[in-house]
């Protein structure tokens, strides 16, 4: 036996040549959402709904209390991918198909697994390619109210982790995975419109009107606090968190510098329009697609707007409407980086940071005010 330690160099995560189509992640840990938790995202993406906010008005709406809203969900369900599937990833590149099911209370304990479906080879990086998997969360497993809370689709840009190795390129088909959105049942004898001063009045169903822009009015500044906010997830991708590995390799990594979780400005942007738009929605019901098209750094700040795509009615409840929407994420930088000392900055440039098309189920005012 040798005098000298035995050095075990770990390798976390997958690179791109790791991964086959038709593989499926089991993903380590799992998550309970705590009141901790809880309070910190909500409060953080400064969410407005009162299911997030007011047990009473929760219970009475049908919900065993309070509602953790989808962004959290989302949050908690897709941080549990990163170790396996974009611990060594360049970029979140396209949010699918994610669809929302049985409501997530605290104390519920979320579990995610993944499947491969696509794998391919940048056709302009060869270090770089295309990862497409298929996740789906479900919250207490083995218990009687076992469910489908999340299911979605996603293409990462990940790197390879040896120059030479060969690719299992190649597509499989997603999984056919059953998750429709729970919503409670409308009480005709409840007094709901004595509630309905706990939310705003004016994003009933009836107030949307196809073509509208809403350019809500609050920004949130980002800090280094992000590195905080990802770590309690348990997202481990070093590009979030380890600046040590960015400066030792500048050019390979976006902006030189930690990139906020994308996840981050996917629940900022939701909490930043829900005044408008999700005060008073019961559910939210897909997001057929989602970019991120620039990154975010701390000392940005994020606002939102969102576009009315259309409205139309829910197939089985009168007392419900469904909104199709864009919503969009832009932060703003400096026109001019380093002005003379004699000249004041030109202005501000707006950059999109971020796009979601997303169905939401909302309340009438006819039912509920």
């Amino acid at each position: 036996m040798s005098d000298e330690p035995r050095i075990i160099r770990k390798k976390t995560g997958n690179f791109l040549e790791d991964f086959v189509p038709g593989q499926i992640f089991r993903h380590k840990g799992g998550k309970t959402v705590t009141e901790g938790l809880f309070t910190t995202f909500t409060e953080f993406a400064m969410t407005t709904n009162p299911f997030a906010k007011n047990a009473r008005y929760a219970r009475a709406h049908g919900f065993e209390g309070l509602l953790c809203p989808p962004g959290l969900v989302m949050l908690v369900a897709f941080s549990q991918t990163v170790e396996d599937v974009s611990e060594n990833a360049r970029a979140n590149l396209e949010y699918i198909d994610m669809r929302y099911g049985a409501p997530v209370y605290v104390g519920d304990t979320l579990e995610v697994e993944t499947k491969v479906i696509g794998v391919r080879p940048s056709s302009s990086r060869p270090n770089l390619g295309i990862v497409h998997v298929q996740s789906t969360a479900r919250k207490n497993i083995g218990s009687k109210d076992e469910a489908v809370v999340l299911t979605w689709q996603r293409k990462v840009q990940v790197y390879k982790g040896d120059a030479d190795a060969e690719l299992h390129a190649g597509e499989v088909e997603p999984d056919a995975v059953e998750c429709d959105l729970w919503l409670p049942e409308y009480d005709p004898s409840a007094d709901y419109k004595a509630l309905s001063h706990l939310s705003s009045g004016d994003s009933y169903f009836e107030d949307f009107e196809p073509g509208t822009r809403i350019e809500h009015s609050r920004g949130r500044t980002m800090t280094s606090e992000h590195i905080y906010l990802t770590a309690i997830l348990d997202n481990t991708s070093q590009v979030h968190c380890n600046q040590y590995m960015i400066d030792l390799d500048p050019k390979q990594y976006v902006g030189g510098q930690l990139i906020i979780f994308g996840g981050i400005p996917f629940v900022l942007c939701l909490g930043l329009s829900c005044p408008d738009v999700g005060d008073n929605a019961l559910g939210d019901l897909v997001y057929t697609t989602g970019r991120h098209t620039a990154p975010l750094f701390a000392g940005d700040t994020v606002f939102a707007a969102t576009e009315i795509l259309a409205t139309r009615d829910h197939p089985t409840r009168e007392d419900l409407g469904i909104i199709e929407t864009r919503l969009l994420g832009h932060k703003f930088v400096p026109e001019v980086d380093e002005p003379p000392d004699d000249e004041a900055a030109s202005g501000w440039k707006k950059v999109d940071i971020f796009s979601l098309d997303r169905q939401v189920v909302v309340k009438r005012r006819s039912h509920y005010a």
